[in-house]
């Protein structure tokens, strides 16, 4: 039983996810399932699911996607539809898997982005909230201009290594998966808005003022089409990781949006 191992891989048939586990502290709390950015791997979240365990009293489930970190790979060129792959197709079967009665998802850019189109996009049974971190709802310049300036890193400066400890085998396939995909000339047309009025489960995005990845677009589209509750959380001196640029305002939140629930 997945349950026994803080740490494990889990079977989806088609693929091996890397996963930790954090055991909840209080009983018939909601399971807190933390989905990473586009770079993004278990480790990437250090300790930040710990505390969050601890102020909200809820288990916790941190996983890898297929092709990020310990997790099976993935062939690249990744399709442009790999966000709507894995919330409407990846994320139902490894919440079925897992068989957790009450989830709440809370998602890191491409994460939180998967994380709306799975909450929109398909029954949801047992999604309670979602908390979205500098989520994409749409692609804008300011994105795309960013992601441009990751390829120069990766192809000129130690980017890849640093990568490579989170990755391993995989680093070439999370990156080029990710960086080929959004500068792809057809990508500045994705768009999933269409999920939005769908969502019936209260949302919290949190977005720093300083986000080098998105612009107000993307919260106020949010705030304006989702078919249930929205709270925006705007925050100064922060950029596009709003829980390590700002950990306990953003674990604040956190918790007391999952109390509320």
């Amino acid at each position: 039983m997945w349950r026994e191992h803080q740490h494990g891989r889990i079977d989806l048939g088609d693929q091996s996810l890397e996963y930790k586990w954090l055991h909840p502290h209080q009983p018939h709390r909601p399971t807190l399932v933390f989905l990473h950015e586009g770079l993004g791997a278990v480790g990437i979240w250090r300790d930040f699911p710990d505390k969050v365990a601890e102020a909200t009293g809820c288990g916790c489930f941190i996983y890898s996607r297929a092709g990020y970190g310990k997790s099976s790979p993935v062939a690249v060129p990744r399709p442009l539809t790999y966000m709507h792959h894995e919330g409407l197709d990846v994320l139902p079967r490894l919440l079925e898997t897992l068989d957790l009665n009450k989830v709440v998802l809370i998602g890191h850019s491409d994460g939180a982005s998967i994380s709306l189109i799975h909450a929109g996009g398909t029954p949801a049974p047992h999604v309670q909230g979602v908390v979205t971190l500098a989520p994409h709802v749409m692609n804008e310049e300011i994105c795309v201009a960013s992601i441009r300036d990751a390829k120069k890193a990766y192809e000129s400066t130690d980017l890849r290594a640093r990568l490579a400890k989170l990755h391993g085998d995989n680093v070439d396939c999370a990156f080029w998966g990710w960086n080929g995909a959004w500068l792809d000339p057809d990508f500045m047309h994705w768009n999933l808005e269409e999920f939005l009025p769908t969502i019936r489960v209260p949302v919290m995005v949190i977005q720093g003022r300083q986000d080098e990845y998105g612009s107000a677009v993307q919260y106020d589209s949010i705030r304006a089409k989702a078919g249930g509750p929205v709270e925006v959380v705007l925050l100064d001196h922060c950029r596009h990781s709003p829980h390590k640029d700002q950990p306990e305002t953003v674990l604040a939140a956190i918790a007391r949006f999952v109390s509320a629930l």
